[in-house]
């Protein structure tokens, strides 16, 4: 499969890769908005100031991935997904 990574704000593509999944893609500053990324294999991805807005992610695997300083706003995920969504965002919840 053919993938367009595009700046969020240029719109400009910054890389075009064949992959079966994203393990491990530099995704830094991404526009995903509206992305279908449901079951997608995001492990260890770095989605630093990714755009994903309205981003499907229900069963997507973000274990490792990196998502400091991405636009969540109106993602979708599922209610298992909430732990490993705020280890991505380097979120820590104590007692």
């Amino acid at each position: 499969m053919k993938i367009e990574i595009r700046h969020r704000i240029t719109q400009e593509v910054i890389k075009t890769i064949e992959a079966k999944n994203l393990r491990s893609a530099d995704l830094c500053g991404a526009d995903l908005r509206s992305a279908n990324l449901r079951e997608a294999d995001l492990r260890s991805a770095n989605l630093c100031g990714a755009n994903l807005c309205g981003a499907n992610l229900c069963g997507a695997d973000l274990c490792g991935a990196d998502l400091r300083g991405a636009d969540l706003c109106g993602a979708k995920i599922k209610v298992t997904q909430k732990e490993e969504l705020l280890k991505s965002l380097s979120i820590e919840i104590k007692e």
